[in-house]
């Protein structure tokens, strides 16, 4: 027999005064007596703790950890969470200690009570990194006990509830903050109930107008809106009454900044928003859904293209149902849902319905819980790899901000990866070391660029080879956490080997007219550098020297003091006169070339130590160069050649002058690919009406490759000059 229910929405529950009584009684209903007496006494002494203390709206403080704990009541947590939600200030705000709360209550209630606890001791650059250290601390206390996130969530949902008390520019950087990290967490976790509360709450508080406006649309539509979900709930009750199907049909109204979102990303008016109300149904089994499923799209025509299956699929927070939408009476569109009671109570609460209070007879790992596991496991993964909490907190955005693709792997399982991820994020999902190897794909057994956005249904193949590694470009598209963060991790490693290798050749060079090698240097003038340099290792000098930091001729006449202390003896002299250093092309990161000027091989050279990026090598012809600073700062300036072996793709800048005739683009271009030289990019100038300049951007091997370039050029009709820039 099915019946029929009304629920209007996610409404904030604000009662004037909700007292410890008022917990107690609410626990009752769950709890044994003992834990509840536990929790009393929690009470006490966060009370005493906090005693003095009041919130911004002038109310003793404790009545802010009583509401947290009620809205972990309301999920039947379990009693330590609910005693660490009682005391999750204390620490902050008191002389309580950890040892003390570990004593009084045990190791776990203080492991939840610190992992909640912000950053207090610590002195930050900036708002940004100390909100970046406290969203990682936090993350990493949650992948030990994910019961911290719980504990967070329900205290920044109470301070939510209760911003009215604050200035409109801290109630605004609060509600950001909530909509950047808490919202999608608590998606991620698939807890609904806190997501909608909140993001209603965030709506109200950055857009207050357009809420109360919105508000009265919808409140002014409920009446039209539910006649119509009337007449649909009357079928299908009279149908599932015949099919002998026991179901619950429940009318859920669209929770405002959902409609807010529908009505900006779509550029609708609200009148074209059709998915305010919805119907629910809800049944005992998986069968009894796709019965159910069956009965409604013989009822009413189904919309093509409208129906998603997240019972067989399901999101990556757990969420499972059936969704479909539906031409009702009159031909207006409605959306239903269709899952089992056991799954809406998990849409309801998310992870806290099947694992932060089990039964005592429950054992082993729910899907649920070993989904949150594995996403846990990824944080991990990120802070290790992050090179800062800044780094860490845009990977962790990047990770919780994503609609979902499904796509196969060559045996048949199914990988769920964000939108718009490419080859390269399937080959770091898969593995590490796949990503890390990768060299090419295939999308349905068809080779594809690896920066191919996926869609769902496709057959992803990853070719690896041994000698690959990652490539700077990938962090050009890749979407997901994982993929980003191990480039940037392998990249950095790479670049921290490059230079010391770079940092040792420089100091070598220095160090071979006074006919020493490092290796030759005094070990205690090592030490004496290193202290005073303020470096633990010698590798930490040589990746400095790499890195353009320091000048390695000021470093040698550290290291050799003996040697190098009268500027006008025959050992400084052969130093300052030191050959050249050869520029092969194949050094990594700690050499790159100057982009206002693009040397090639073959061009005489001259290099300069920029801090941070190693050896910049420039055109001895660059204006950029300044003779002045050659001369008042010689250090920093380096000779430097090309190696007779010089090799690999260079970047330059022609220009062709071309009268204006139709086709001269692409015969320019073709003979340009002739020449094996690859176009990078092309921009055309209008001169006068009867002639233009064709900028190409390419990349040559070295002056000569380049120079028969430009006599192949210079043999096409209607090219009246060229040159390069």
């Amino acid at each position: 027999m099915s019946k029929n229910t009304l629920h209007d929405g996610v409404e904030p529950i604000i009662d004037e005064r909700f007292l410890i009584s008022d917990l107690c009684d609410l626990l009752s209903q769950y709890m044994d007596q003992d834990h509840v007496k536990e929790v009393y006494r929690a009470y006490l002494f966060g009370a005493q703790a906090h005693e003095g203390q009041l919130r911004v709206s002038g109310e003793p403080y404790i009545y802010h950890p009583i509401a947290v704990a009620r809205i972990l009541a309301e999920m039947h947590m379990d009693v330590k969470s609910i005693i660490a939600s009682i005391l999750h200030d204390v620490l902050e705000d008191t002389p309580a200690t950890r040892k003390l709360i570990e004593k009084e209550f045990g190791e776990d209630v203080a492991h939840l009570v610190d992992g909640v606890s912000k950053l207090t001791h610590i002195k930050f650059k900036n708002k940004i990194e100390q909100q970046a250290e406290n969203i990682q601390k936090v993350l990493l206390a949650m992948a030990k006990d994910i019961r911290v996130i719980m504990i967070k969530l329900a205290d920044r949902l109470h301070n939510m509830r209760t911003l009215g008390a604050l200035n409109p520019a801290k109630r605004r950087r609060i509600a950001q903050e909530t909509l950047d990290i808490y919202i999608p967490i608590a998606n991620r976790l698939g807890i609904y109930t806190i997501r909608h509360e909140l993001e209603n709450l965030v709506f109200k508080a950055i857009h207050p107008r357009r809420y109360l406006v919105l508000e009265s649309a919808v409140s002014g539509a409920s009446g039209h809106r539910k006649e119509l979900i009337d007449k649909i709930n009357q079928a299908l009750s009279s149908r599932l009454v015949e099919m002998s199907l026991d179901a619950t049909i429940t009318s859920r109204k669209k929770h405002l900044f959902s409609v807010y979102n529908k009505m900006r990303d779509k550029r609708l008016p609200f009148s074209k928003i059709l998915d305010v109300y919805a119907l629910r149904v809800l049944v005992d089994s998986v069968d009894d859904c796709y019965r159910v499923l069956g009965i409604v799209h013989n009822l009413f025509k189904p919309i093509p293209g409208r129906f998603k299956d997240y019972i067989a699929i399901p999101k990556s927070n757990g969420y499972q149902s059936l969704h479909t939408a539906l031409y009702g009476p009159h031909g207006i569109p409605m959306e239903v849902q269709i899952r089992t009671d056991d799954m809406d109570k998990f849409a309801e609460s998310g992870i806290a319905a099947h694992w932060l209070y089990k039964s005592p007879d429950e054992t082993g790992e729910v899907a649920a819980h070993a989904r949150a596991r594995d996403w846990l496991t990824g944080i991990l993964e990120m802070q290790q790899s992050a090179g800062d909490s800044l780094e860490f907190l845009e990977n962790v955005k990047v990770d919780l901000f994503h609609d979902e693709v499904y796509v196969y792997t060559p045996d048949g399982d199914i990988m769920k990866l964000p939108r718009n991820s490419t080859p390269v994020d399937f080959a770091y999902a898969v593995h590490t070391d796949v990503g890390n190897r990768c060299v090419a794909a295939k999308l349905d057994h068809s080779f594809a660029p690896l920066n191919t956005p996926l869609y769902s249904g496709q057959t992803v193949e990853i070719v690896t080879s041994p000698s690959s590694r990652p490539n700077a470009a990938w962090l050009n598209y890749v979407v997901t956490a994982k993929a980003r963060s191990n480039i940037r991790n392998y990249l950095k490693n790479m670049r921290a080997d490059e230079a010391m290798s770079q940092g040792r050749r420089l100091l070598e060079r220095c160090l071979k007219p006074l006919g020493m090698r490092l290796d030759d240097v005094k070990p205690e003038n090592i030490a004496t550098v290193l202290k005073e340099y303020g470096f633990s290792e010698v590798s930490d000098l040589l990746e400095d020297v790499g890195l353009g930091n320091r000048p390695p001729s000021l470093v040698v006449r550290r290291l050799v003091p003996e040697r190098t202390s009268d500027g006008d003896s025959e050992e400084t002299k052969e130093m300052k006169s030191q050959s050249a250093l050869a520029i092969s092309g194949t050094e990594g990161m700690v050499v790159s070339y100057g982009r206002c000027c693009s040397p090639i091989p073959g061009d005489q050279i001259v290099a300069k130590l920029s801090k941070g990026r190693g050896i910049v090598v420039h055109r001895e012809t660059c204006k950029n160069l300044e003779a002045v600073s050659k001369r008042t700062d010689p250090d920093k300036y380096i000779d430097v050649n090309w190696a007779e072996d010089a090799t690999g793709d260079f970047n330059c800048v022609v220009k062709l002058e071309i009268e204006n005739k139709s086709g001269l683009l692409a015969r320019t271009a073709t003979v340009i690919s002739d020449c094996n030289v690859d176009i990078e990019n092309v921009e055309m100038e209008d001169r006068d009406g009867f002639s233009m300049n064709l900028l190409y951007s390419i990349k040559v091997s070295n002056r000569k490759h380049l120079a028969m370039l430009m006599r192949r050029l210079r043999r096409i009709t209607h090219v009246m000059s060229i040159h390069r820039l």
